[in-house]
């Protein structure tokens, strides 16, 4: 795993930011939204770099200020199960994501 010598990601991160500039991706500036995009799109290579880099309070953390945005409930119950998330919270999430305007959408 090479790091790029601009951002001090790992290279094999570079597709997932196929519509910014990687080069100027700086970990510690931009740190929610690098693992916004990785935990939305990433692969599991992506993710576990992710959970190694920020461990789990952060990524805990993080989903929670976030309240599950952007995840898919399958997600949602992944993490749930590995970080100990809070099950009332995630139902919750899933919840929001279930009466959607999408969801409204595609459903009646």
């Amino acid at each position: 795993m090479t790091n790029s010598d601009r951002t001090g990601l790992p290279e094999f991160l570079r597709s997932l930011f196929w519509d910014v500039d990687f080069n100027r991706l700086d970990w510690d500036a931009h740190r929610e939204y690098i693992a916004g995009r990785i935990l939305e799109s990433g692969n599991w290579h992506a993710i576990r770099w992710l959970w190694t880099t920020w461990g789990d309070d952060a990524l805990r953390a993080y989903l929670l200020s976030r309240k599950g945005r952007g995840l898919s409930p399958p997600q949602l119950r992944y993490w749930q199960v590995v970080l100990n998330l809070p099950s009332d919270e995630v139902d919750e999430w899933i919840a929001r994501l279930k009466t959607g305007i999408w969801e409204k959408r595609i459903s009646g």
